[in-house]
């Protein structure tokens, strides 16, 4: 399982790894670094993403992968439908009530299967990818857009792994729990999320 967790910043390099043309602002180059850079400039998403991150660390075990999987496969679901123009009610709702959610589940340190934890990220990523899908430019190239913005979710994805799995060794080692803390900052800041969504 660690072996998969220290894998996934490098498949994520690897998925944002495409075609390069030679000025910037024009198809594959464009598409790649809009997408990549969509869900590091939105706070809704970076927390979102991170958290997904937290949950997998907390549940632990396949969830180390599955989760951030789980996320990733939905979240392009979601894409499709939002470059599709397919409407999807109350998206930036949504994606606020997310944070607010993930930060809670890890807050609350609940335990839940693997299918379970599964599930309630999945949900959550639909509307995550609908937000990037009809956000998307229409010069950019698709397939770049989406491996951009699947690359930067992984990283952010494995960068909530990593402060999970450090954080619950933390905890332990002197009994302070300090992934619960960082849960309940998660939630609080969704719910300051969710009242400006309003």
């Amino acid at each position: 399982m660690r072996r998969c967790v220290r894998i996934l910043p490098g498949l994520a390099l690897g998925l944002m790894a495409g075609p390069a043309l030679a000025h910037t602002g024009q198809g594959d180059a464009s598409g790649l670094a809009h997408g990549f850079l969509h869900p590091l400039t939105g706070l809704d998403h970076m927390l979102a993403m991170v958290a997904v991150g937290l949950v997998a660390a907390q549940v632990g075990g396949r969830a180390m992968v599955l989760v951030p999987l789980s996320f990733i496969g939905m979240m392009m679901v979601g894409g499709a439908l939002g470059a599709a123009g397919v409407a999807l009610p109350h998206v930036e709702t949504a994606i606020a009530l997310s944070v607010a959610v993930l930060g809670a589940a890890v807050a609350l340190r609940l335990t839940m299967p693997v299918a379970a934890a599964m599930a309630l990220v999945g949900v959550f990523a639909v509307f995550h990818g609908h937000a990037h899908g009809a956000e998307m430019p229409e010069a950019a190239s698709g397939l770049a857009n989406g491996a951009g913005f699947v690359g930067a979710t992984a990283l952010l994805h494995a960068a909530g792994l990593g402060l999970g799995l450090g954080m619950g060794r933390l905890g332990e080692g002197n009994g302070r729990p300090v992934l619960r803390v960082a849960g309940a900052a998660f939630a609080a800041a969704g719910l300051g999320l969710l009242a400006g969504a309003f």
